[in-house]
């Protein structure tokens, strides 16, 4: 079992940074595929970011790549999600999740766990 807890999120105006934050316990956050995804209003569940397990490599959603970085702290057990130059339309609950498995999962089927989401408002 796997237990994820997000923080971070909170409303800014468009152009600004956050930094979102996913404290792991239960299992390290180096031995699991973690990943973040979002949910707009009156919209599915999408994939944003992920760190595959052991190696950290990394892939974005094209609606993110450039803006967003993921990362992990294995000395914390903590995955990160530093959002820079936010628009509007990434108001969303975002959401982390992980998964034991490899691969490069990205669809919310494919992760087994996930966290209570931190709402994150972008205004104009």
């Amino acid at each position: 079992q796997v237990q994820l807890v997000e923080s971070g999120g909170g409303l800014v105006q468009a152009g600004a940074s956050l930094n979102l934050s996913c404290a792991a316990s239960g299992r390290s956050v180096g031995s699991v595929t973690m990943g973040w995804f979002r949910q707009a209003p009156g919209k599915e569940r999408e994939f944003v970011a992920a760190i595959i397990r052991i190696f950290s490599s990394t892939y974005y959603a094209d609606s993110v790549k450039g803006r967003f970085t993921i990362s992990r702290d294995s000395a914390k057990n903590t995955v990160y999600l530093r959002m820079n130059s936010l628009k509007p339309e990434d108001t969303a609950v975002y959401y982390c999740a992980a998964v034991a498995t490899g691969g490069r999962p990205t669809s919310t089927s494919q992760f087994e766990y996930w966290g209570q989401g931190t709402l994150v408002t972008v205004s104009e």
